[in-house]
């Protein structure tokens, strides 16, 4: 018998999966990974009481060797079980295992905790400005296109695409951040 996923649980899902978590295909059913630097342990182990009913174990600490740069990363990571309802969401959110943002974005997308999730894990602040932004380097300039739509229709909130080194990001203006932030 499988659990459903409780609206709050759905919520969270969505924001995390727009940001730093991994649905990973296994043979028969996907799991959701979560890895978080060790800096956010605090965040870590919020997500992993949120999440506890489909998890096994603790979160584990795991020493990252980046050869190029000489340097040491350690992450805190944890995953559920592999069951139907992330190969669900998996369906959603990838397409030949590469994540992408679904044309039904604005029907996925309506919570506020999702957006504040969204933001814990890829957002921050411009160092220049009070402005805001989303780090969405892995998404096309189509993708981005369809969250500016999702964030205004759903939470009247203005963004700016901008191309940094990598890719695009969302911005969202100073004279936004306020709003932003009372959503959130």
């Amino acid at each position: 018998m499988t659990v459903e996923v409780s609206s709050r649980e759905k919520e969270i899902i969505i924001g995390t999966i727009l940001g730093d978590a991994h649905i990973a295909m296994l043979k028969t059913a996907a799991r959701l990974e979560i890895t978080h630097c060790e800096k956010q342990k605090e965040y870590v182990l919020w997500k992993h009481a949120e999440f506890k009913r489909f998890v096994r174990g603790e979160p584990r600490l795991v020493k990252i060797e980046d050869a190029r740069y000489g340097k040491t990363y350690r992450q805190l990571r944890f995953a559920t079980s592999a069951e139907d309802r992330w190969t669900a969401f998996h369906r959603i959110f990838y397409r030949n295992r590469v994540k992408i943002i679904p044309e039904n974005i604005d029907l996925l997308l309506t919570s506020p905790l999702s957006l504040a999730v969204w933001f814990m894990d890829d957002g921050g602040r411009r160092n220049d400005s009070y402005g805001l932004f989303l780090n969405t380097l892995s998404f096309t300039l189509p993708e981005h296109e369809r969250l500016q739509h999702c964030l205004k229709s759903n939470f009247s909130l203005e963004t700016r695409v901008h191309w940094i080194q990598d890719g695009y990001r969302l911005y969202i203006p100073s004279k936004c951040a306020k709003h932003f932030c009372e959503i959130v």
